[in-house]
C-alpha cells in the first residue's frame, strides 16, 4: 500500500465507522501475474499496523469467476454485450474513433454487429446507452456523464476470459451488500459505467464519495514503485504507526497531524470536514 491507498483505506474505515456499519476488504487479484500472496500478506500486516481491522470475511476476485460469468450470463439474455475483436492498438488507429475518453479511444462501435476479425479472441462489451447518466456523489455534488459519449461500449470481459474491473466491482458490491463505496476520484468517471451495469443487472447501487488524490511532493499521483511513500517503509523503519494515522489525517483535514490512533478519529469523523483539493504528501 502506498499511502494514496492507505489514506483511501482509512477515510473510508472512519466513514463507516462512525455510521456504525460494516468496513469490508477485497482483494481485486483478477491479474494473476501481478497479484502475489506475498502482495496480499503486506496488505493485511498494514492496515494490521494501522489499525484499520475489518469485518467478515476477506472477499477475493480470483475465486469468483462464476459469479462474474452468471452476470455476464444476464447481459447477454438481455441483448446488452456483443463480443470484439479489436485491441486497444486497433481502436487507437482506426480513423472512426473521434477522441480520447477517460480509458483511451473512445469505442466507435466496430464490431457492434459482427466481429470484424474471426479467429482473434474476443472481449466482451456492454452497449453503452446515450443520454446522461447521473448520481450525486457525497463529495462533489452531483455528476453527469453521457457513456456513449465519453467512453462508448466499455469492456466487462477480456479477451483472455478474465472479468474486467467494472463487471467484477459491481457483482462483488452487490453480493456484498455494500452501501458506501468511498475511493479516489480518478475513479469518479468509471461511476457511471458501473451505474449501467446496476441497473442493467436489477441491483441497487451504493453511495459514492470520491476523495482527491494524494500526490507526492513533485506533484504526481503515488506509485507502489517509490518505496518510501508506501506504509512498509515506515512500519519496517519502526516509526510509531499513530505519527502516519496522524499525517493522513492532517492531509485530509481531519486533525493538526499529531499522532492519533484511527480509533479516536471516529467521533469526530465527517464527510464534509474532507478537503476537496488535491493534497500533496509533505
Amino acid at each position: 500500500m502506498h499511502l494514496g491507498n492507505a489514506r483511501s483505506a482509512l477515510l473510508g474505515w472512519l466513514q463507516m465507522r462512525a455510521l456504525g456499519g460494516e468496513f469490508l476488504l477485497r482483494i481485486e487479484d483478477l491479474d494473476a501475474q501481478r497479484c502475489k500472496p506475498q502482495a496480499v500478506d503486506a496488505l493485511y500486516r498494514d492496515l494490521e499496523w494501522l489499525g484499520l481491522d475489518w469485518d467478515g470475511p476477506v472477499l477475493k476476485q480470483s475465486e469468483r469467476g462464476d459469479h462474474y460469468r452468471e452476470a455476464l450470463g444476464v447481459l447477454q439474455a438481455k441483448g446488452l454485450t456483443f463480443f470484439c475483436t479489436c485491441s486497444r492498438a486497433d481502436l487507437a488507429r482506426a480513423a472512426s474513433a473521434p477522441h480520447e475518453g477517460e480509458d483511451g479511444p473512445v469505442y466507435p462501435g466496430t464490431c457492434r454487429s459482427s466481429v470484424t476479425q474471426p479467429g482473434r479472441p474476443a472481449s466482451v462489451r456492454f452497449r453503452a446507452r446515450g443520454g446522461p447518466t447521473s448520481f450525486v456523489d457525497l463529495l462533489h455534488g452531483e455528476y453527469v456523464q453521457d457513456v456513449e459519449q465519453a467512453v462508448g461500449d466499455f469492456v466487462v470481459r477480456r479477451a483472455d476470459g478474465v472479468a474486467a474491473y467494472q463487471l467484477a466491482v459491481v457483482v462483488d458490491d452487490a453480493a456484498s451488500g455494500v452501501t458506501h463505496v468511498l475511493r479516489g476520484d480518478d475513479l469518479l468517471a468509471s461511476t457511471p459505467r458501473q451505474l449501467l451495469l446496476y441497473e442493467a443487472l436489477g441491483e441497487p447501487p451504493p453511495r459514492y464519495a470520491h476523495v482527491p488524490l494524494l500526490l507526492d511532493a513533485a506533484g504526481r499521483r503515488m506509485a507502489k514503485r517509490d518505496g518510501s511513500s508506501t506504509v512498509a517503509f515506515f512500519r519496517e523503519r519502526g516509526d510509531d504507526p499513530r505519527a502516519l494515522v496522524g499525517r493522513l489525517a492532517k492531509w485530509s483535514g481531519l486533525s493538526s497531524g499529531a499522532p492519533v490512533t484511527a480509533r479516536e478519529l471516529v467521533a469526530a469523523f465527517s464527510l464534509e470536514a474532507l478537503r476537496r483539493d488535491a493534497v500533496v504528501a509533505a
